[in-house]
């Protein structure tokens, strides 16, 4: 698949002080040797059984963790079946300590099945990994994830935070576009999704111009980063993303946060009640609604509600958590009627 266009890279970073215009950045970033001191880093060179050795050192042998489990023909494309009704893949729980024999056991085959151990918290299931592995992020409250698994071909999604990914074993490539690519992207069903977030229905690896014929306008707006061992990238919030593990065991740590306040909720579930409540209604309405989202919600400005008296705004005031707290119970009430 080529692109053409590399992420921008930058180097030489101090990971104990990142700064302010790298975690806000509006582009991807590829950081170079971020954490390339980090001694999981380090045992993941030495080969990856040492790095599963350095891993069992930390880990909660007997905590359960989720791991998508596929067989060998799906070369690690964790996805839905021929009929989006389902997945190519099953879950199964062991416990993290089976979980890393499992990865050990089948280093060496020809062609293993895809184990894949998304998303997982360190702190709770690696817990003193961090002491040794980290970043100093501190200020922005991140959470901090763990993510090991074998060849993998995670498809393109987006997430709503702030990401910094680092490559602790292992090689991964990110192929990543702007927001705006949506509609060329061809997402698939919104409340079916193989992980939680909406995903693209192109295979990356090999793609069906036909049938995706936007596609290609895709590919003109895309960035690609190729991470080794102790490289990091940073997506920003709601950047699309398609992620591969390229080698036998990979391992990749995270961290999300949100530079929005605690209260406010996900934009994910305005869209559902949209899709639910405005999306048929007859055209003059949607109109009319289209025109409501605008006035109030994508272009206040201080006419919006500048006629009415300040104490008396309320929601039309900017948002407090107690507001955010009496709206949210006002909308449960009415979702439950």
């Amino acid at each position: 698949m080529p692109v053409a266009t590399k992420v921008r890279e930058v180097h030489g970073l101090d990971p104990r002080a990142l700064p302010e215009e790298v975690l806000t950045s509006t582009e991807p970033l590829l950081l170079r040797g971020l954490a390339k001191d980090w001694p999981l880093v380090r045992a993941g060179l030495e080969s990856p059984r040492a790095a599963i050795d350095y891993l069992r050192r930390f880990a909660r042998r007997d905590a359960q963790v989720a791991v998508l489990v596929a067989p060998p023909q799906v070369e690690g494309r964790y996805f839905y079946n021929d009929a989006l009704s389902g997945f190519n893949f099953h879950t199964e729980r062991p416990p993290l300590g089976a979980m890393l024999d499992a990865m050990e056991r089948h280093l060496d085959d020809a062609r293993p099945p895809s184990l894949y151990m998304g998303s997982t918290t360190v702190d709770t299931y690696l817990p003193g990994l961090r002491d040794e592995n980290d970043l100093d992020l501190s200020a922005h409250d991140p959470l901090f994830s763990v993510w090991v698994g074998n060849r993998t071909r995670i498809a393109a999604h987006q997430d709503v935070p702030d990401n910094i990914a680092c490559v602790a074993v292992g090689h991964r490539r990110f192929t990543v576009f702007p927001p705006d690519q949506l509609r060329n992207l061809y997402i698939g069903p919104l409340d079916l999704t193989p992980a939680g977030q909406p995903v693209s229905l192109v295979d990356f690896a090999a793609p069906d111009h036909a049938r995706f014929s936007r596609f290609a306008e895709a590919l003109a707006h895309a960035q690609v980063a190729e991470l080794g061992p102790g490289d990091a990238i940073f997506i920003p919030s709601l950047w699309w993303h398609h992620v591969e593990g390229l080698d036998p065991f990979n391992v990749l740590l995270n961290y999300w946060w949100r530079r929005t306040p605690a209260y406010m909720d996900s934009p994910m579930n305005a869209l559902m009640l949209a899709l639910m409540s405005v999306r048929d209604l007859p055209d003059e309405q949607r109109a009319a609604w289209q025109e409501i989202f605008r006035h109030y919600v994508f272009e206040p400005d201080a006419d919006t509600a500048g006629h009415i008296p300040e104490d008396a705004r309320r929601t039309l005031a900017p948002m407090t958590p107690e507001v955010a707290r009496e709206l949210r119970a006002r909308l449960l009430q009415r979702l439950n009627r």
